[in-house]
């Protein structure tokens, strides 16, 4: 460093200042330029990048919400589907109760009907066998109490008297 400082050259710093100037004058008339246009497009490379981003985050965060909603709607017409389903099972558990309800009530009058009908039925034949059963009974005794004069001569005149007295 002492050397530099003792061998110290006015004429050779003045030509080395000088190469500088030139040197600067020449980088920024045809360097610069350049240099600062990429350095330029490189920082709008940059802040289009970083909007692109916040675009794309943005729009991410606008689909995230979308999926969230539409999931959310279809949650809740899937409930809504269940409930209608559950509704409709009901009514139709319901209806069939009802039905079946209806048709036994119907079978039990049918069957009371048939059963009265049956009841008649076998009322009239009893009635039937019981009238002929008497009337075979009443022609035996008829016969065996009539089966002699004198009876006959005596009923004969008990129905003449009855006839009088009408």
């Amino acid at each position: 460093m002492d050397k530099l400082i003792n061998d110290f050259s006015f004429g050779l710093f003045f030509w080395q200042a000088l190469i500088l100037v030139i040197l600067i004058l020449l980088l920024v008339k045809f360097a610069w330029k350049p240099i600062m246009e990429s350095i330029t497009a490189r920082e709008e490379g940059i802040k289009n990048a970083l909007l692109s981003a916040e675009n794309a985050k943005r729009e991410m965060e606008n689909l995230q919400a979308d999926n969230q909603r539409i999931l959310n709607e279809a949650r809740a017409e899937r409930d809504a589907m269940l409930k209608e389903a559950r509704e409709m099972k009901e009514k139709m558990i319901a209806d069939s109760k009802n039905e079946a309800q209806e048709a036994g009530q119907k079978m039990i009058e049918q069957a009371k009907a048939a059963i009265e009908s049956e009841k008649n039925a076998a009322m009239a034949e009893l009635k039937s066998q019981v009238s002929t059963l008497s009337l075979s009974i009443a022609e035996k005794l008829l016969k065996e109490e009539l089966s002699n004069k004198e009876s006959q001569t005596k009923l004969v005149e008990k129905m003449l008297g009855d006839v009088k007295l009408n």
